[in-house]
């Protein structure tokens, strides 16, 4: 493995920001409330917006954040030593790439990229430049999910037999914006199906040990006028009796929860799963218990505190969010738009 491209990480870790949106506010936030580690730089496509999230985060007596329109500037400042990529899907590989290339550890927004073959040679580009990469799957470091791991490791529900789960909301139909421009590699399935599925797979880890691939894969769908996916259906069959069922959507509501059925018992994490802070047991005969684990800070600081303890050790991949996971979620991501007939123009 060749290391030389390696950035060594900083007495305060320093962080890029690639694609100033909403979503990096959220993420510029937990840096600033962590210790050890700074906004380096911001980067973005239109000045006036990277400019304008440079001096909202210029706070608390730090020096101003640097605002720039150009990503290789950025990604050349010996100050940076992670990149946190959160620009629209489509442009998610080649910033990754250019960040790995100038051997900065990477943290992007999920999915990775649109499609498992975009993600394989990122991968290879990681292990072979000796840099970390991860998929910025939050949701698996959150504190709630730890008790949720320990039920599920102790077997406290039964022999697990499935789980359900939805993430829907009601957005209107603007061909344009990310949701549904395809050239922006929209839809509900990358955009938010992407929880479903991640947290699918880590569920049956902790249960199994291991995540068996599906033997059978069904899916149902709506499409918007712009040819993405506008809401998904989808069951997945991992054999032995077990069976993940899940919905996405822009089109309209939902509960949002996450269900997981055992044979003694079940699983409830009640609401917004992706950013939950309660948990409950439910086992047959006995009283409910509901666990509160509110966050640290907004959610964002467990995978920013795993990118830099795993950079500063020298690791190419989290043991949590591992490289293997975001292929495997890819991969099912791939077959679910197929049958749906979704396909995006770069592909």
């Amino acid at each position: 493995m060749n290391t030389s491209h390696v950035t060594p990480p900083t007495s305060s870790f320093g962080w890029a920001i690639v694609g100033p949106g909403r979503i990096a506010h959220r993420f510029a936030e937990a840096v600033h409330g962590l210790p050890g580690m700074h906004l380096a730089v911001v980067q973005g496509r239109d000045p006036g917006r990277v400019q304008a999230f440079a001096d909202h985060w210029t706070r608390d007596g730090r020096p101003p954040v640097p605002a720039t329109t150009d990503l290789a500037a950025a990604l050349a400042r010996p100050d940076v030593d992670g990149v946190y990529i959160a620009t629209p899907h489509a442009f998610h590989g080649g910033a990754t790439r250019d960040a790995l290339l100038a051997g900065k550890a990477v943290l992007c927004e999920k999915p990775l990229v649109p499609c498992r073959a975009e993600a394989l040679p990122l991968v290879g580009l990681a292990r072979e430049r000796g840099v970390f990469l991860m998929e910025a799957v939050w949701t698996r470091f959150l504190p709630i999910y730890a008790t949720v791991k320990a039920w599920l490791v102790e077997g406290a529900i039964g022999p697990l037999q499935g789980l359900q789960s939805s993430f829907c909301f009601d957005s209107p139909y603007e061909p344009a914006s990310r949701l549904y421009d395809p050239a922006l590699a929209g839809g509900a399935l990358l955009d938010l199906g992407v929880y479903n599925l991640t947290m699918t797979r880590w569920v049956l880890q902790q249960a199994l040990g291991e995540c068996p691939e599906p033997v059978a894969l069904q899916t149902s769908g709506r499409l918007a006028p712009s040819g993405v996916d506008q809401r998904v259906w989808a069951t997945l069959d991992f054999g032995a009796g077990r069976v993940s069922q899940f919905t996405c959507g822009f089109d309209g509501s939902a509960d949002n929860g996450l269900r997981i059925f055992g044979q003694r018992g079940h699983i409830v994490v009640p609401r917004v799963f992706w950013e939950a802070t309660e948990a409950q047991l439910h086992i047959d005969g006995e009283a409910p218990v509901v666990v509160q684990a509110p966050l640290a800070i907004n959610g964002f600081e467990g995978e920013i505190d795993e990118v830099v303890r795993c950079a500063s050790a020298g690791r190419i991949e989290s043991a949590v969010m591992p490289h293997a996971d975001t292929l495997a979620t890819l991969g099912w991501m791939d077959r679910i738009r197929a049958q749906l007939g979704v396909r995006y123009p770069f592909e």
